[in-house]
């Protein structure tokens, strides 16, 4: 059996770690060992994990690095074959390693997601990975049980073991050498989208995303930024556009790419007519950076394109607009897509 390091990111979230900790550690599992990143937190959290889990690494950080730098930061401490990230407010069924083992019997596989269900209502999907995620092919991310805000009740409708576009960050098991091999988690994101796209790397290099349903946990979610927040629209809106232009192909470059920013500007001025002058400011803002950094964006995508095995997209890649099929259509879930 592989062995798992499961690394989880903290900063001054001491009861998120009494409610969730506990059901990690308590995890049914041959060979795994649970790390703490703490980003200097000053909640006592530190002291709470040394008296309550001895057994529990702790990487004293010396700043608030977020989710991408702690994780980063965090992977060297680890002694086993596959990295698992896992947000401090997750809870874990106790035999949730077994499944996600299996999928990496594959070689191809380079990482793995476990079925997300909501910690507060347990027979439903959790918005941030539901059963396992997908883009469409303007770069809108949804996911098998989750398509934008409509959530599905698990009924066993997605218990196929399928590839992916992308895994969950919030519970994200991935290769060790592949990690460091690829450079980890994008800094420059700081937060949303760093998950889809290492997910996106990974498979312009030719290796799979795999989905392991027999796997359960439960996400409480929302912890970092609220739903409705104008920072979480600005990441999203201005990582989406880093992540696309890192990773399109050269013909999706200029064919999608424009379509993409022209969908973006319609949903900023569908904010402001709706009376969100914020959400408005929000896009306008992750546009503008966008072009700022647009330099050091594409420095990196000649790199990345140095790597890629195929010309074309990845095949996990749903050939769709979301946007259409949600909010003109009407369907708004993943199983009504194939119609």
């Amino acid at each position: 059996m592989k062995g798992f390091s499961i690394i989880i990111v903290t900063w001054n979230a001491l009861e998120h770690l009494k409610r969730f900790l506990p059901s990690v550690s308590e995890t049914d599992y041959p060979n795994f060992e649970i790390i703490i990143a703490d980003n200097a937190s000053d909640d006592g959290s530190k002291k709470w994990i040394r008296s309550n889990f001895p057994h529990v690494k702790i990487v004293s950080l010396d700043q608030n690095y977020g989710y991408c730098g702690g994780n980063n930061r965090a992977a060297p401490f680890a002694s086993k074959e596959i990295l698992l990230f896992l947000n401090n407010d997750v809870e874990v069924d106790k035999n949730w390693l077994y499944d996600i083992n299996k999928a990496f019997d594959h070689e191809s596989v380079a990482a793995v997601q476990p079925k997300m269900r909501a910690y507060q209502q347990k027979n439903r999907f959790e918005y941030a990975g539901a059963a396992g995620g997908y883009i469409d092919n303007y770069g809108f991310p949804f996911c098998r049980g989750r398509v934008f805000d409509t959530i599905e009740e698990d009924l066993g409708q997605y218990d196929s073991k399928v590839d992916l576009f992308w895994a969950s960050g919030a519970a994200l098991a991935i290769r060790s050498e592949l990690f460091t091999d690829c450079g980890g988690f994008d800094v420059d994101f700081e937060f949303h989208m760093e998950e889809i796209d290492l997910c996106w790397r990974l498979q312009n290099q030719g290796y799979k995303i795999r989905y392991a349903p027999e796997s359960i946990v439960y996400h409480l979610g929302g912890g970092s930024l609220p739903m409705d927040s104008p920072r979480k629209v600005y990441y999203n809106f201005r990582n989406s556009l880093f992540m696309l232009w890192k990773n399109y192909s050269t013909l999706s470059l200029f064919t999608r790419f424009p379509i993409r920013l022209i969908l973006d500007t319609i949903a900023a001025w569908k904010a402001l007519f709706e009376g969100k002058p914020k959400e408005w400011l929000a896009v306008a803002k992750a546009q503008f950076h966008f072009i700022k950094g647009l330099l050091k964006v594409h420095r990196k995508r000649k790199k990345l394109q140095k790597k890629r095995i195929a010309n074309h997209d990845p095949s996990t890649m749903i050939n769709l607009s979301i946007v259409w099929q949600y909010f003109i259509k009407g369907i708004d879930r993943f199983d009504d897509l194939n119609s």
